[in-house]
């Protein structure tokens, strides 16, 4: 038995990254799995079903009504959905004094914007369900800033303020919304720093190592299960103590 047996999952930008690891994550444990991403990678979608069901739809997550289209698909198929994750996301990064009003635009649009369209979409039917978990991908530069990553911290603490209002508005009709914080994860936003920058961040961290998608995908895993049945509305770092 899975812990998300007989559960369908929708995940936004699950073609890569943590995204990708939550996606075979929950189709491990046993849920329908579909997935938005802006261009679908054939050969992982051949992977993918390997493990279970799984839908992939290329779709850009910060289109309002793309997002719509997406949810309307996916209750039409399955019936249901029990799980959001709003994973999609982009880095542009910048300098308050340097940065443009088109960068801004696009990295909350990207990251804050997309988690909005998609949370409005799946509201009305986890309503009807009276259950269903919804989890926005934050990180720890939404939680305590971070210099150089001015609109992308934005976008990240936009959505804490988002999760818990959401968890407000719709815990009444059993609906959760809880945020996820991770640190630095080993992925290629790690892989582009220096290796001055690496240095000091791993100096900075406790546990003195990157973290894995993989121990992203297990905090995910939680709050998608009845495990976390009564966990509403809180910000879960996975940073390996960084913000403490």
């Amino acid at each position: 038995m899975g812990l998300l047996d007989g559960k369908t999952a929708l995940v936004t930008g699950g073609s890569r990254g943590i995204g990708e690891a939550i996606v075979r994550r929950f189709l491990k444990e046993g849920a329908n799995v579909v997935f938005t991403c802006r261009h679908l990678p054939e050969r992982l979608l051949g992977q993918l079903e390997a493990l279970g069901t799984v839908r992939a739809y290329e779709s850009d997550a910060s289109s309002f009504n793309a997002a719509h289209e997406v949810v309307k698909q996916v209750v039409d198929e399955f019936g249901r959905v029990d799980v959001l994750v709003n994973n999609a996301g982009i880095l542009d990064d910048g300098l308050l004094l340097r940065m443009s009003e088109e960068s801004w635009d696009k990295v909350i649009n990207g990251n804050l914007k997309s988690a909005f369209n998609f949370t409005h979409a799946v509201a009305p039917f986890m309503m009807r369900q009276r259950s269903g978990s919804i989890i926005f991908m934050s990180s720890c530069a939404g939680v305590h800033g971070n210099a150089g990553q001015i609109n992308y911290g934005a976008s990240k603490s936009g959505m804490l303020g988002l999760a818990k209002s959401v968890c407000k508005e719709l815990g009444p009709r059993g609906v959760r919304s809880n945020c996820i914080a991770p640190g630095m994860i080993d992925s290629e936003m790690v892989d582009r720093l220096s290796d001055k920058v690496k240095q000091f961040w791993l100096n900075n961290i406790p546990m003195h190592r990157w973290g894995t998608k993989d121990e992203v995908a297990g905090v995910a895993l939680f709050l998608a299960s009845d495990l976390s049945t009564y966990v509403n509305g809180e910000v879960i770092s996975c940073c390996g103590g960084v913000s403490s």
